[in-house]
């Protein structure tokens, strides 16, 4: 099992910044694949972005790239969505999430279904 805890998510003025993290617990963290995804109020979860478990290969949404950073501290158990220039309709609950040790890395890091782990989610509020 993994245990992930989101923190770092609040309000924020249309193009601030803010970086949220996702500690996690458990199992070796650093030989798992992690992704972050959110969900705003009446719509399905979308994925934002995806980190291979070395840290060495990533992907985006076409709506945040160029925008947003993930990245991951293996050292620290921890994942983090550097997230500039937001926008109102990034408003959402952030949801960090973790796939399976050793777990490849492809088209497939873009589905909620591959993620076996999930934290409780941070709010993040873009004012306009």
């Amino acid at each position: 099992q993994v245990q992930l805890v989101e923190s770092g998510g609040g309000l924020v003025q249309a193009g601030g910044s803010l970086r949220l993290s996702c500690a996690a617990s458990g199992r070796t963290f650093s030989n798992y694949g992690a992704g972050w995804f959110r969900q705003a109020p009446g719509k399905e979860r979308e994925f934002v972005a995806a980190i291979y478990w070395t840290g060495t290969m990533t992907r985006y949404a076409d709506s945040v790239k160029g925008r947003f950073t993930i990245s991951r501290d293996n050292a620290k158990n921890t994942v983090y969505l550097q997230m500039n220039s937001l926008k109102h309709e990034d408003t959402a609950a952030y949801y960090c999430a973790a796939r399976g040790a050793y777990s490849s890395f492809g088209d497939h890091v873009t589905r909620a279904s591959e993620y076996p782990y999930w934290g409780q989610g941070t709010q993040v509020t873009v004012s306009s």
